[in-house]
């Protein structure tokens, strides 16, 4: 049985053991097919986006900057969804990917300093016009970026200023993670433990104690972000007059250098 074009995602991941997380869970719950690719273990990337709905790219150790050939084809790649107007997410390496397409730049903090475990983040105005964004948020990262000319800041924080934005209709960027499982939190505790001494780390015991108090707000806004992005069942997008006064069409409920992957 053929999947309808209108109810697959694209999923590029970038470890073979890396997952969708609860992305995927939400997407699947709300009625679409995820077609999984990872570009580093020579899975190719579609030529047109006509057979999907959108996309996702994740996160992964790699920076935006290394010149591995995949990192450069994926990069360059992204001029598929942006040339169709295809619902497209970027989160963390993926959101870096995107700027460096858009002409931007990926670094790290002009102090040294990381973002690993939580950390406090405040919606500019833009965004609070389209959703409710959680007060802290997961991070796992050692570089950031710039905004791309022409995009809009929806969420910002005090050692990495750009932490969510908008360009165009349908490309979106984040640089925190709200898709981690605990058991995919609990495996980049592990994992990453090396990294917890880095200037401005957080311990492991932190990031699972944190994930008891904010974890279900990031959820929430989580659930509502990708039904503004992708749509789904129930879920009609944004019209162009709904965005225009930054509101939401009428049935759609709200619901509240290097990452790891």
């Amino acid at each position: 049985m053929q999947t309808d074009p209108s109810r697959k995602i694209l999923i590029v991941l970038h470890q073979e053991t890396s997952s969708a997380g609860r992305v995927g869970q939400v997407l699947q719950s709300s009625g679409f097919a995820l077609d999984v690719r990872r570009p580093p273990l020579g899975h190719a990337l579609p030529e047109t986006l006509e057979d999907h709905a959108g996309a996702v790219v994740f996160g992964g150790p790699m920076s935006a900057n290394d010149h591995e050939d995949f990192v450069r084809r994926e990069t360059d790649w992204l001029a598929v969804p942006l040339k169709e107007d295809k619902p497209f997410l970027g989160i963390c390496l993926g959101a870096q990917m995107l700027v460096k397409h858009l002409g931007g730049h990926v670094k790290s903090h002009d102090d040294g300093l990381v973002e690993i475990g939580w950390y406090p983040l405040r919606a500019t105005d833009e965004g609070r016009h389209l959703l409710h964004w959680p007060e802290m948020v997961y991070q796992f990262h050692r570089e950031g970026f710039s905004l791309p000319k022409g995009a809009t800041l929806l969420a910002t924080a005090e050692h990495y200023t750009n932490q969510a934005f908008r360009y165009g209709r349908n490309a979106w960027g984040v640089q925190f993670h709200a898709e981690l499982t605990r058991a995919m939190m609990q495996r980049w505790v592990v994992r990453g433990a090396q990294r917890f001494v880095m200037p401005g780390a957080q311990q492991g015991r932190d990031h699972l104690g944190g994930r008891l108090v904010w974890d279900r707000h990031l959820k929430q806004w989580l659930v509502e972000f990708l039904h503004l992005i992708f749509g789904g069942e129930g879920e009609p997008h944004l019209t162009a007059g709904d965005e225009a006064k930054g509101q939401r069409p009428a049935g759609q409920r709200m619901v509240g250098r290097r990452g790891l992957a």
